[in-house]
């Protein structure tokens, strides 16, 4: 129901009010109960007592009208403005370049495809969600890499303290580079930082988040990357994962949303560990980091899990059920 921003009475007031006079009062006595003028009290008594019975059951008198005129003489015709929304339709122009074609001031080109629906143009509509789960812990493992920033003093961003010489917070460090394991089924994510992205850390790295996911018994069938060189061109990788036995998929080009669960596994690690907390250094963050992935997988609650930590997935592997 639209109420005027600044009106004093509700509807349920409108109506006390209405009420009120009818019971007896007068205009000047209701409108002094209700904190309004004597003119306002007239008006909605007069709306109220013109109104139909099922406008007033429906409170549909109560509701403000519109403040739009009855007449606008100087409104543009109709041919001129499908003229405006055409121009806007066919070269996607703002205002001002299709003022500048159909010869209309700005302003009146602007109000025109507002009053259209034309004024922004419109969003593309979104693919609808293709949620997916394998089976077993160790079917598919995505694997994505994400950066951080080195420090050696917290920045502004966590401290709120910009009185800092300009110099300070330019220095480069370089960056620490965050590579992320994480299985479909059970979501148990395995994260450590590297130097770079170069194929000797992608290697290290895959066999170290082998080793982690055989000791909580789960054998690795599958993994999931992106299209980046140091995965698709990695010999020492694809020597290992033959060895292993294990099928290495790819993304399609720019859909990342397929590598959807690291990805939001990046989100959630960035959010607690990375910018959630204030570290001295970027060392001390690194740290940190260790203890925070216990505490991810053995008792944070995961919303894609039903409120479980990833190792409550673990325990009841396929095929070894007791």
């Amino acid at each position: 129901m639209q109420i005027h921003g600044r009106a004093k009475l509700g509807p349920g007031g409108r109506l006390a009010l209405c009420q009120a006079i009818e019971s007896g009062m007068t205009f000047r006595q209701a409108a002094a109960m209700m904190s309004v003028s004597p003119a306002t009290a007239h008006r909605w008594w007069h709306r109220y007592a013109d109104a139909l019975l099922a406008e007033r059951h429906s409170l549909a008198w109560a509701v403000d009208r519109t403040s739009r005129p009855h007449r606008s003489p100087r409104l543009l015709d109709a041919g001129a403005q499908e003229r405006i929304c055409a121009v806007r339709r066919d070269t996607g122009w703002g205002p001002r370049l299709v003022a500048g074609v159909t010869g209309h001031p700005h302003s009146t080109v602007w109000k025109v495809l507002r009053r259209h629906g034309q004024s922004r143009r419109p969003s593309m509509p979104r693919e609808a969600a293709n949620r997916y789960e394998w089976p077993c812990p160790g079917d598919l493992l995505h694997i994505d890499v994400k950066t951080y920033p080195r420090f050696d003093t917290p920045g502004h961003a966590v401290t709120g303290d910009r009185s800092r010489p300009g110099k300070n917070s330019r220095k480069h460090l370089g960056q620490d580079y965050a590579h992320a394991a994480v299985d479909d089924h059970s979501r148990l994510a395995f994260s450590e930082l590297y130097p770079d992205e170069r194929a000797g850390s992608v290697l290290a790295f895959v066999e170290r988040a082998l080793i982690f996911y055989r000791s909580h018994g789960i054998t690795i069938k599958r993994i999931l990357t992106d299209n980046a060189w140091s995965y698709t061109h990695n010999r020492a990788l694809a020597e290992l994962l033959v060895r292993e036995g294990i099928q290495h998929k790819t993304i399609r080009p720019y859909r990342a949303r397929t590598n959807g669960k690291v990805e939001r596994y990046h989100q959630t690690m960035a959010r607690e560990w990375g910018y959630g907390l204030t570290y001295a250094s970027s060392n001390h963050r690194a740290a940190a980091l260790p203890h925070w992935l216990e505490h991810y997988n053995e008792r944070r609650p995961h919303s894609g899990i039903a409120n479980q930590p990833p190792t409550s997935r673990v325990h009841n592997l396929c095929g070894q059920d007791t």
